[in-house]
């Protein structure tokens, strides 16, 4: 197989994946998530039921497409945080900027598709996952960071506490969403309530994972 068709396979792909998505966002906004089928989904799409279920194993990442960028953002962050930055400082200072641009990732999704998400308990579930998830690859990100033994509980401890302001802001972000309030105040709003939860967590994690000039050391 050549370069070429390589690449014109994986466009194919991609666009099959983003017909799929685009077609049941759609119908999940008319008609609300739970009233919608995955074989309504195929037919919009002009694709089979198996070509949905390839692409999206489960119903609601449909609607929740962002699962693995959800759940990588914070271990990122900590990975590619700056020489001197701990991972608290680091996710502050990422957190700021996904508000100023009113990133869908961290809740600014609008005012419909955030109430078509609190209507369906399916995807309040499967929401709930993606935060626990979340935490858990931070986890993962933090003992490598700091070069844990394998068993040593400071680094869940450090990702629970990080991981639950993230989920506080995003549940708080959605909650103003619903509200009907704009991104501008939302974001102001959260803003200011961010400032609070990472001081509160400064006294225990200012110090906790900071880079070094020459790479990783235990934190």
């Amino acid at each position: 197989m050549t370069a070429q068709s390589t690449g014109l396979r994986a466009l194919k792909k991609r666009q099959t994946r983003e017909n799929i998505s685009s077609q049941a966002t759609r119908l999940f906004l008319e008609r609300g998530f739970d009233n919608v089928t995955i074989a309504e989904v195929a037919a919009a799409a002009q694709v089979s039921k198996m070509t949905v279920t390839n692409y999206f194993p489960r119903k609601e990442d449909l609607a929740l497409d962002m699962h693995d960028e959800f759940v990588r953002q914070l271990a990122t962050v900590v990975r590619e945080r700056e020489p001197g930055e701990s991972a608290l400082a680091a996710l502050r200072r990422a957190y700021l900027a996904a508000v100023a641009a009113h990133d869908p990732v961290i809740g600014f999704s609008g005012p419909t598709f955030a109430r078509m998400i609190a209507a369906s308990p399916a995807l309040v579930a499967r929401l709930r996952e993606f935060h626990d998830d979340r935490e858990k690859a931070l986890a993962a990100a933090l003992a490598e960071e700091t070069g844990s033994p394998e068993g040593d509980v400071l680094p869940r401890v450090a990702a629970a506490q990080l991981a639950g302001v993230h989920r506080l802001l995003f549940e708080e972000t959605m909650r103003r969403t619903i509200a009907g309030q704009g991104d501008d105040d939302i974001a102001r709003a959260v803003t200011g309530y961010a400032h609070v939860a990472f001081d509160a967590l400064a006294p225990a994690l200012a110090d906790y994972a900071v880079r070094p000039a020459g790479g990783r050391v235990p934190g």
